[in-house]
């Protein structure tokens, strides 16, 4: 087995927007939980901006960039669905990116309709309509992911690496179901699709539903991650665990499945 790089752990602090916009004003401060990870040890954050803002502000994007900026290893992850249209308080996925300057941009299909990104692309499909953003976001100097189904085919992982898209990000809820109940169906489906990429030159990332109950396993099966983005899990743990401590637990399971492989 090729030796991989410890894997990143990128905090997604949307939740904690969602509490402050619960009441208004600024407390839970995105900005100090952000820097409160990132003492922890976490690699990076991740936001996922939407039209709705139901949780992260243009503002917070922009304020978490400068934050990541002033660590010198730290990754700014923006995800977010690049065809939904700007608005009087939104500008857009691309203006954001333009203005943020991320490490990463990751694109995901979601829509206000969803409570939660429950799907990725279509990279047959989507190809054409995804090439020229990849171009424009590239052209920026930001790293492209795409949010991609488990069962993601070979066919669409050639194409995605054509048009210049540099990482997928496994959606990874499918995986979080079926470990819950036991099944290991999931978890082959990630590690068959991490191997499947890596082998087509893509970098992968995982996201969505990871805790620190499911967390090894996966890493270990699929040691080809290169990123996981947590956030509602972390968060939930948090509160009884406190966030450094939790941070650093994760950061545990990393070390963990690096020394076993």
């Amino acid at each position: 087995m090729p030796a991989f790089s410890p894997t990143l752990l990128s905090v997604n602090v949307n939740k904690i927007a969602t509490l402050r916009n619960s009441r208004g004003g600024n407390e839970p401060s995105v900005l100090k939980a952000a820097s409160t990870a990132l003492a922890a040890g976490a690699g990076g954050i991740t936001v996922h901006p939407r039209p709705d803002l139901r949780h992260i502000w243009p503002d917070d994007v922009l304020a978490l960039s400068a934050l990541c900026r002033q660590q010198a290893t730290a990754e700014f992850n923006i995800e977010g669905n690049p065809f939904a249209p700007a608005s009087a308080r939104y500008p857009g996925l691309l203006a954001l990116i333009r203005a943020s300057q991320p490490t990463q941009a990751t694109l995901v299909p979601d829509s206000d309709a969803q409570l939660t990104s429950d799907h990725g692309f279509d990279l047959e499909r989507d190809e054409k309509t995804l090439a020229p953003l990849v171009a424009s976001i590239r052209d920026l100097g930001v790293r492209v992911s795409v949010f991609v189904d488990d069962q993601c085919s070979t066919a669409a992982l050639i194409r995605a690496k054509a048009i210049g898209i540099d990482r997928i990000e496994i959606y990874t809820g499918p995986f979080a179901k079926d470990y819950g109940e036991g099944s290991q169906a999931g978890l082959l489906r990630c590690a068959d699709l991490a191997r499947r990429a890596a082998d087509a030159g893509l970098g992968v990332n995982a996201g969505h539903d990871l805790s620190q109950d499911n967390l090894f396993d996966l890493l270990s099966a699929a040691p080809a991650i290169s990123e996981v983005s947590i956030g509602h899990a972390l968060f939930a743990e948090a509160l009884y665990q406190g966030l450094t401590q939790t941070v650093e637990s994760y950061l545990t399971i990393i070390k963990q499945v690096q020394q076993a492989n």
